[in-house]
C-alpha cells in the first residue's frame, strides 16, 4: 500500500476509501486537511472558539465512528464533514442555549472585493451569532461556509446542494441583510424566504 506522502495531496477519494477500511493514517490525513475549515465554519455559527473546537473534534469523532458506512458518491469528503458539523451545531443550540462571547478572529472573515463582506471583520463572534439568528437558514449557511470556512463559490454550492448562480445570489442577499442588521435595529430583512431549506 502506498504511503500517504506518495499520494496526491487532493486525492481525497483514495484517502476516504482507506479511512473507511480502518486506515488510521488516512483518517489522520483527512483530519489535517479539513479540521481548520470545519472549526472556522462552526466558530462562525456558535460564536465561541472553545465550543467550536470541541464541536469540530466531535465532528471528526463521529466521522471516525461512521467511517465504515461512508459511501463516496462524487461529493468531496469535506461535504460529508460539513453535514455532520451542521447537525452538531443544530444540537448545540437546541441543548446548550449558551451565548457566544469570544472575539472574532479577523482571519475568519473574507477579504474579497465586496465591501459588504468587510462588515464581518468588525464583528465579535457574539455579534455574528446574533445577526445570523435573524437570517434564514440558507443565508446563515452561505455566510458560515463562504466567510467562516473560506470555501469557494463552487465548494459552497456543492456542500449546500445548490447551483453556483443560486449560491451567488444567496450570498449577495445575505450580505445585504448582514449590513442592514449591523447598521440598524433588528428587523425582518430576509425577504420572506424563511421557508427555504438548508440544503443539508
Amino acid at each position: 500500500m502506498a504511503r500517504l506522502q506518495e499520494l496526491p495531496v487532493l486525492d481525497e477519494e483514495r484517502l476516504a476509501q482507506r479511512a473507511k477500511g480502518g486506515d488510521a493514517e488516512a483518517f489522520g490525513a483527512l483530519y489535517q486537511l479539513h479540521f481548520d475549515r470545519i472549526f472556522r465554519y462552526i466558530a462562525t455559527r456558535v460564536g465561541s472558539e472553545a465550543d467550536a473546537e470541541d464541536l469540530a473534534s466531535q465532528t471528526f469523532l463521529k466521522a471516525l465512528e461512521a467511517s465504515g458506512s461512508f459511501q463516496w458518491r462524487g461529493a468531496p469528503y469535506l461535504t460529508w464533514l460539513f453535514r455532520i458539523a451542521h447537525n452538531l451545531v443544530v444540537d448545540y443550540y437546541r441543548k446548550q442555549g449558551r451565548r457566544p462571547t469570544a472575539p472574532l478572529d479577523a482571519s475568519l472573515a473574507a477579504s474579497g472585493p465586496d465591501p459588504e463582506a468587510q462588515a464581518i471583520t468588525n464583528l465579535s463572534l457574539q455579534e455574528v451569532a446574533r445577526v445570523l439568528t435573524q437570517m434564514t437558514e440558507p443565508q446563515r449557511q452561505v455566510i458560515a461556509l463562504r466567510f467562516g470556512a473560506g470555501l469557494s463559490l463552487q465548494e459552497t454550492a456543492r456542500v449546500m446542494g445548490r447551483r453556483e448562480g443560486a449560491v451567488k445570489a444567496l450570498q449577495h442577499s445575505a450580505l445585504r441583510a448582514l449590513r442592514r442588521l449591523v447598521a440598524g435595529p433588528a428587523r425582518d430583512v430576509t425577504g420572506g424566504d424563511s421557508h427555504e431549506s438548508a440544503g443539508f
